[in-house]
């Protein structure tokens, strides 16, 4: 075996150079020793302290941003599971002790285990005061654990926050451990040399001041070296050169320990600065990363004269999948709309464009005016409208056809904000602005949105509670029989009279309420009602024949799944026979997942209920629906009977789906009739029930009731 010279063989040569020069600096020698030694630990033990702490500081901050980030969408959805699915996740990574998800309450919803123990509980431990209150990032450290704690935000409004409790008992032991080992090499060196000092010391009196030169020079200067390194290191300038050694003994190992050390934690840095800053799923930049680049490219455009455009992409009824297909297909829808839009902003949106996604199903794209032209509102245009088009385009996930798109907001700089939080707003005003116009389509902001959102938003406060306060209420529209003119059933219509505004049309006030979610507040309390004033015909008209009343369920309420057990539960309540009542639902309300629809159609009709199609003929499948989708009735929509009497196709189209829909089995209503012409070629064309101003307008229920008594047809 080689045998390396260690500090102890260049001791032994220098004290045998001078033995007689260092007997009285022996004593100064020893002392000097151990101050060496004291000054290492110290040194090291500080600079392991500062990076541990400062590395799990940035770590937890980091996570705890992108897990607030991605309990967005959960939590303003209440998805339990997935709130579930993503603290567990956090919960099992090393050196994590707890993880809470709360409410903006303070309320716990999910602390990462199966049964949810503390479910419900409110946080009172001596941090949650400030984990509850803190409005951004907010660390806490005690001699236990460092609490990092974030709000969760959707939009500007915060729904809730998130906790993660960090070990700092195990860090400790961690730099125990490492400092114990670096003591134990120290304390073994200065052994060493103490032995050979010791041993030596009658000899090398002469040598002595040779002997402290060597040690200074050996060992001293290299670790104070090291030192500096790790103050540099400590403060992240982990490119800082490293004294470098091709000695082969303790401090040459403990030099280049330091080196894999420093490459180690900048190896790790660099791994906690991508998870920071890269969506996890996608591959792309995320909130951070994209924020920090709106940033830098203000900064940089401010005052120069040049364009930059932003646009917001969200996915439309992204929930729909996630609801009826699981969410291990929206990752795949998300995966492959992704591909969709770096391609088409590869292609059109130049060499300085970013993507990123910003969480959930929203993707967004900075486009910067070309040097040439300038016309940043062109580039702009051409790939939203790229987009939309190829965004718009079937997905095939899990075997399955799915037909999604996306609606995109646009806003410039500097032309509509010269601020990164105005622009990202102001984009995501458009953005709303084109869900409103009918979805899969782009708009660019304009000053005019903000009143807008700010009407809707209104409305959508008023709209809240207005069936408790009274302003809310049926009416109903007749249905005649055209072979004997006999009133045979009504549709329940709801209608809100404002006490400030008045009467309010249900276009605007049902879109609010869709696109709010209160339409599943609303909707069971309307079918209840009408259920319960149903129950009042059959009471009223005795022995004749008994009225039905239709409802119109939104697309909302059949994608939740619920339906056929809130139906049951209105019937049980007001007593009404199932077959008095009928379901109506659109087309659009269908398309994209038949089968979950035709599955829950299955249920009502087997308890009795009626199913019919609304507004047949709009769609954009048609009569192809009428072989998929399990319906009792159609309901012609009223624009093919408007021009009955003078366009032939349309003519020739509503006798084909009276004709078509009789061969099934299938009850054809007309709605829309709206005077006697219509209503006689109706009748020659076999159609079986109508519906319209010139057969009776909606009423009130009392108003209604005086139709009952006696049936006529009002012609």
């Amino acid at each position: 075996m080689k045998l390396r010279p260690g500090l102890q063989t260049q001791f032994l040569l220098v004290v045998a150079a001078g033995l007689l020069v260092v007997v009285a600096l022996i004593g100064l020698q020893l002392h000097r020793q151990h101050r060496v030694q004291v000054e290492v630990e110290g040194i090291s033990r500080e600079a392991m302290q500062a990076m541990a702490s400062d590395s799990l500081q940035r770590r937890g901050e980091g996570m705890v941003v992108q897990l607030a980030d991605s309990l967005a969408n959960p939590l303003y959805y209440f998805d339990l599971d997935e709130i579930g699915g993503l603290a567990r996740s956090t919960l099992r990574q090393p050196g994590i002790r707890y993880v809470i998800v709360f409410d903006r309450k303070g309320n716990i919803l999910h602390d990462g285990n199966e049964e949810i123990p503390s479910y419900g509980q409110r946080m009172d431990d001596p941090q949650a005061y400030e984990a509850i209150n803190a409005r951004s990032l907010h660390t806490q450290v005690d001699d236990a654990t460092m609490d990092v704690s974030a709000p969760i935000m959707i939009g500007q409004q915060r729904i809730g926050g998130v906790r993660v409790g960090y070990d700092l008992v195990a860090m400790r032991g961690y730099r125990e451990l490492a400092l114990s080992d670096l003591r134990s090499r120290l304390s073994e060196l200065g052994r060493r040399n103490l032995f050979w000092v010791g041993l030596l010391g009658a000899g090398l009196l002469a040598l002595g001041a040779g002997v402290l030169w060597l040690v200074q020079r050996s060992l001293v200067q290299p670790i104070r070296q090291l030192a500096d390194s790790a103050r540099a290191i400590e403060v992240g300038r982990f490119d800082t050169p490293l004294p470098t050694s091709d000695r082969s003994d303790e401090l040459g190992d403990l030099m280049r320990a330091f080196t894999r050390m420093r490459d180690s934690v900048a190896r790790h840095d660099r791994d906690i600065r991508r998870m920071a800053y890269t969506d996890a799923l996608t591959g792309l930049a995320n909130r951070l990363a994209f924020r920090d680049a709106l940033d830098q490219r203000l900064l940089r455009l401010r005052g120069a004269g040049r364009q930059l455009a932003l646009l917001f992409a969200d996915v439309d009824d992204f929930k729909r999948i996630n609801d009826t297909l699981g969410h291990d297909a929206g990752d795949e829808v998300l995966l492959q709309f992704a591909h969709r839009i770096r391609a088409a902003v590869e292609r059109l949106g130049g060499e300085d464009a970013m993507l990123a996604r910003f969480g959930g199903d929203e993707f967004v794209i900075l486009v910067e005016a070309d040097a040439s032209t300038g016309d940043v509102r062109g580039i702009a245009t051409r790939l939203a409208e790229a987009l939309v088009e190829e965004l718009g385009a079937p997905l095939m996930v899990h075997d399955r056809q799915v037909f999604l798109g996306t609606s995109i907001g646009i806003t410039l700089f500097p032309e509509d904000a010269v601020s990164a939080t105005s622009l990202m707003k102001n984009g995501d005003i458009a953005m709303y602005q084109a869900k409103v116009a009918d979805k899969n389509c782009f708009r660019f902001y304009s000053r005019a949105m903000d009143q807008a959102v700010e009407r809707r938003v209104h409305l959508e406060q008023e709209l809240r509670g207005a069936w408790d306060r009274g302003e809310l209420s049926l009416a109903y529209q007749p249905f005649y029989r055209l072979s004997d003119g006999l009133l045979v059933g009504a549709e329940a219509l709801l209608r809100w009279k404002h006490p400030e505004q008045g009467v309010i049309a249900p276009s605007v006030f049902i879109d609010v309420a869709e696109q709010s979610g209160l339409i599943e507040t609303i909707g069971p309390q309307v079918l209840r009602a009408a259920c319960v004033d149903a129950m009042r015909w059959q009471q009223l008209r005795g022995g004749a024949e008994p009225l039905f009343v239709s409802v119109n369920v939104s697309p909302r309420q059949l994608r939740n799944g619920d339906l056929p057990q809130v139906v049951t539960d209105c019937l049980r309540d007001s007593g009404l026979a199932p077959k008095h009542l009928h379901i109506e639902l659109t087309e659009t309300a269908v398309i994209g997942d038949e089968a979950h629809a035709s599955r829950l159609l299955n249920r009502l009709r087997a308890s009795g209920v009626k199913v019919w199609l609304d507004d047949f003929g709009t769609g954009f499948s048609g009569l192809s629906h009428l072989r998929r989708v399990p319906v009792d009735g159609v309901k012609i929509d009223r624009s093919f009977v408007a021009d009955i009497l003078r366009d032939p196709d349309d003519l020739a189209l509503t006798t084909a789906i009276i004709a078509m829909a009789h061969s099934l089995g299938i009850t054809v209503v007309a709605e829309g009739v709206e005077n006697e012409g219509q209503y006689d070629i109706l009748r020659e064309r076999n159609c079986d029930l109508a519906q319209g101003y010139w057969l009776g307008h909606p009423l009130p229920v009392e108003e209604f009731l005086d139709l009952l008594r006696p049936e006529s047809m009002p012609v």
